[in-house]
């Protein structure tokens, strides 16, 4: 009687644990009850409510084809790799919801070549840069001294401030930047004209961190909202 090839016996079901584990894995994790088991961490202020899906999309095409796609980069016979399973969460993933005129420091203005030097050291041009998701805060920088990137030279023509500009500059006070301007210029507020009346330094640090917002509850612009933005993306697929 023929034996079978213990090796080829081995593959064999090795073959089939890896189809078992493969499917489990399809039925298990488009799962809602899944999310939190699988998130890196605590979803970061304003994103609280937001589902999964909401940022990690299915990425163009099917399994087998984003498979054959990065062999194919792999191999030189591709130029650039695919997303596999879901899209990449980027700046672009960032902009569909805060997209807006008339931010101050929209992430393209930061590809001019005025700012290379700048961004050599703080890359602005990327969302991440400054807003980690999964970190459960605002901004994952260590302090709030990086306007002095970009504004080290700041010359200010009839300097509304009881301490110049000039003055803060010279004693390289960076963290008081923040205290008097929010960096992306969304909050309908007065700016201070004088130090004592600036937001303290410690409220700034918190609300960096996750915590009250203490500028004002007025905005110019407010993101869309997951189903906002889900409609949006329905006309496009249609």
């Amino acid at each position: 009687m023929f034996n079978k090839n213990p090796l080829r016996k081995r593959q064999y079901i090795g073959s089939l644990i890896g189809i078992g584990i493969g499917l489990l894995i399809f039925i298990i994790l488009p799962q809602k009850a899944t999310e939190d088991f699988l998130s890196l961490g605590p979803m970061n202020t304003g994103h609280e409510g937001l589902s999964c899906d909401a940022c990690h999309t299915d990425a163009k095409g099917n399994l087998m084809q984003q498979i054959q796609a990065n062999v194919a980069f792999t191999f030189g016979t591709r130029k650039k790799p695919v997303d596999f399973g879901t899209e990449n969460v980027d700046t672009k993933k960032c902009l569909e919801c805060h997209d807006r005129p008339n931010d101050r420091h929209p992430t393209h203005r930061f590809f001019e070549p005025k700012f290379k030097d700048a961004i050599a050291k703080i890359d602005a041009t990327q969302c991440e840069t400054c807003h980690r998701e999964h970190n459960d805060t605002r901004v994952v920088l260590a302090d709030a001294t990086f306007c002095v990137n970009c504004h080290y030279d700041l010359k200010v023509k009839n300097d509304p401030i009881d301490v110049p500009h000039s003055q803060l500059i010279a004693n390289e006070q960076w963290s008081t930047c923040l205290q008097c301007h929010d960096f992306h210029g969304n909050h309908i507020y007065k700016t201070a004209e004088k130090i004592k009346d600036t937001i303290a330094l410690t409220k700034i640090q918190d609300y960096l961190a996750g915590g009250d917002d203490p500028f004002t509850k007025n905005k110019k612009h407010l993101p869309l909202s997951e189903e906002e933005w889900k409609k949006i993306k329905s006309k496009y697929k249609k």
